[in-house]
């Protein structure tokens, strides 16, 4: 594929970045480099699958139910 470079760069078609949000740019040995990020980071899936234990101040105190009765 052949893209125009123009005032403002460089478009890549979407098509090439379909489901990222993020790309990262890098330029090494006279390459140009798009990597897509993936969202890959643990904290967004938290509460995404929640489990039913039973009690109710879980979220509150899981550092107690985990480690047992911290001080």
């Amino acid at each position: 594929m052949i893209s125009q470079v123009t005032s403002k760069g460089v478009i890549v078609p979407k098509e090439l970045l379909e489901g990222f949000t993020e790309v990262e740019i890098r330029k090494n040995n006279g390459l140009i480099i798009i990597i897509p990020i993936l969202k890959s980071d643990p904290i967004f899936e938290l509460g995404k699958n929640p489990v039913l234990c039973g009690i109710s101040d879980a979220s509150e105190n899981h550092d107690k139910y985990l480690y047992g009765n911290m001080q």
